[in-house]
């Protein structure tokens, strides 16, 4: 659908780096901003591309699925044919449902606050969405340290969800839910690194639990008093953990 546009310019994604691939995915209220601090490390090193989410361009018909099928139209725009996956929240769930239909890709699965078993997000529906201090109130939950909430994100979400974008949202949200690939995961088969916010309230320490025990070969790593977006809230250890699970793929 997007392969044309994608071979001549970068709109859709953005490219840092050299070397090995390591591809980023944010979550439903994430953006690239997310990664600030990740791309910054990992560019020293990789090169870093991260998709650029068409949330409001594919109108009613978006959902987890149509977002995978961009990620894929994103790769072969870029003839990629190996690379790391990394993704967050929803983000997490898309490089799941890509890992399952494209496992000779995946050089190594990193998941984080990931879904696809179980959220306790915003909801399918923004019930007091004209209410700002709801919205700053349910976006502080995301972290341990409500700080980590600045305005200019609460901002962000608000006028999102009071937008005419809202549909889609809920939409993208619904379909999220509904996809539960609890029957899939052992069919992962990468290896997959799992860091996780202890604190995190979104999708909390059983769901990371339950991660490493469905899928193979994967290792859990937690990262203490941090919430569901573990790379904005504590980059450093997230960052440290990220480089050690990489190292040990370069041992094996």
């Amino acid at each position: 659908m997007y392969d044309e546009m994608l071979d001549t310019t970068h709109e859709h994604y953005i490219e840092e780096g050299d070397g090995e691939v390591i591809i980023l995915l944010y979550g439903l209220f994430g953006s690239v901003k997310n990664f600030d601090a990740l791309t910054r490390h990992l560019k020293q090193a990789y090169r870093v591309i991260i998709p650029v989410f068409p949330f409001y361009e594919l109108g009613l018909s978006i959902n987890i699925f149509t977002l995978t099928d961009f990620l894929h139209d994103v790769i072969t725009a870029l003839q990629l044919e190996k690379f790391h996956l990394l993704g967050n929240s929803m983000g997490g769930h898309i490089a799941l449902l890509y890992a399952l239909q494209h496992p000779e890709k995946i050089q190594s699965l990193i998941l984080s606050g990931s879904s696809g078993l179980y959220e306790n997000g915003m909801g399918d529906s923004f019930p007091k969405r004209k209410d700002y201090n709801y919205i700053k109130t349910k976006t502080e939950l995301t972290f341990y340290d409500p700080h980590t909430a600045t305005k200019e994100l609460v901002d962000e979400i608000f006028t999102t969800v009071n937008s005419r974008k809202a549909i889609q949202i809920i939409s993208l949200a619904k379909s999220t839910i509904h996809s539960n690939l609890r029957p899939e995961l052992p069919c992962i088969t990468a290896d997959c690194c799992l860091i996780w916010g202890k604190n995190d309230v979104v999708t909390p320490p059983a769901v990371a639990l339950e991660f490493s025990r469905l899928i193979p070969h994967s290792k859990l790593f937690w990262i203490d008093k941090c919430g569901h977006v573990p790379m904005l809230e504590a980059p450093k250890l997230f960052n440290s953990l990220l480089d050690k699970f990489l190292a040990s793929l370069h041992r094996q």
